[in-house]
């Protein structure tokens, strides 16, 4: 299928409660975008008959009825999600983004250390990254 059918296909089976589908192109290709620990619903245009998620603990997807699968971010990554009918065709195989919200952060830069905070309500640390770099010989 051609790249922008496949868009459109996605685009036309796949629902976010109360807003339009959020798809990235990144090298061509469609990603669903989902928040860590929030869920998002996906409405198929036929009923699933098997569920399949890459990795588990990045995402994770329920069968609420045959034509609705709420997907749920896990941890921080990538994964993929494929979805099949009875008859074993593909309804939906694309990539998952988990991700945070990022209205609801605040970034704290202190020299070369950096942590990033989701505050919703309350302030809590999701990622902290140090660049300390250890000096280079000198060619001597």
């Amino acid at each position: 299928m051609p790249i922008g059918g496949k868009t459109a296909f996605l685009a036309g089976i796949v629902a976010l409660v109360g807003m339009t589908p959020q798809l990235s192109h990144a090298a061509g290709e469609s990603m669903l975008r989902v928040y860590m620990d929030h869920a998002r619903v996906l409405k198929l245009d036929r009923p699933v008959a098997k569920v399949i998620v890459g990795n588990s603990q990045v995402a994770d997807a329920t069968v609420a009825d045959p034509k609705t699968i709420v997907l749920t971010g896990r941890n921080f990554g990538t994964t993929n999600i494929i979805l099949l009918d009875a008859d074993g065709n593909a309804i939906v195989d694309e990539q998952i983004l988990v991700s945070i919200d990022e209205g609801n952060t605040v970034r704290v830069f202190r020299q070369t250390d950096r942590a990033v905070l989701s505050c919703t309500p309350n302030c809590e640390q999701h990622a902290q990254q140090s660049n300390t770099a250890t000096a280079a010989p000198t060619g001597q």
